[in-house]
């Protein structure tokens, strides 16, 4: 078989499941924005810090994979319900990036001017205002690289979930190995998806901050 004819063969199944990779990190990215704000935001309060220490201590301790494996597997027999590898995915996922999110929010909260709560607080306003119309909007544009790189690395760990049954790009792959034997073209392809994919979100990362740049040095 040569290589146009695998290629011919195998890139349909691979962009099928290149589909399904974008898929659950469209659906996992907000979900891990969500978590990791909330997180962020628990870390800066007094009382319920500790939750938001345990959740990323956790986390940051323990390997992806064992965390998928722990949610397929592991809470389905304690609780005796059903779960699909997706939804595994899903939540494995949103929770993993949510933590190294909550980190990156956090950073970004403190780099902002604390002259800029000082005077919204002078003015009148509730922490919550000053939290949502004055930090957090100039605490996104900071950590946007940061963020668009966590989604990077997101889009790249959804490989790992192929070893729960997700037919996703590895999975695809490993089937089409497993047929014809052709290993090294065959992962060759896969990365070449996968790079095409990150490339382009870089591309439109470094677009973002330019834009936001300008929008600064306007202002």
């Amino acid at each position: 078989m040569t290589f146009y004819e695998l290629f011919q063969q195998t890139m349909p199944m691979l962009l099928k499941g290149a589909v399904i990779t974008l898929k659950l990190t469209i659906v996992v990215l907000p979900l891990a924005v969500l978590l990791g704000l909330i997180s962020c935001l628990l870390g800066m309060t007094k009382h319920f810090k500790f939750i938001s220490n345990i959740y990323i201590a956790i986390i940051r301790g323990t390997p992806i994979i064992v965390q998928v494996f722990f949610i397929y597997f592991g809470l389905t027999q304690f609780f005796r319900f059903r779960m699909t590898a997706y939804t595994a995915g899903v939540i494995s996922l949103s929770m993993n990036a949510g933590a190294y999110l909550s980190e990156i929010f956090r950073g970004g909260i403190q780099a902002v001017n604390i002259g800029q709560t000082e005077a919204a607080r002078s003015l009148g306003m509730s922490y919550s205002s000053t939290m949502r119309k004055v930090i957090l909007p100039q605490a996104f544009r900071i950590v946007i690289p940061s963020v668009v790189n966590q989604f990077i690395i997101t889009l790249k760990d959804t490989s790992i979930i192929s070893v729960i049954g997700l037919m996703d790009i590895v999975m695809q792959a490993k089937q089409i190995i497993a047929r014809t034997y052709k290993s090294f073209i065959v992962w060759l392809l896969v990365g070449c998806v996968y790079f095409v994919i990150c490339y382009t979100l870089s591309k439109i990362s470094q677009y973002i901050e330019r834009r936001l740049s300008v929008g600064k040095n306007r202002n």
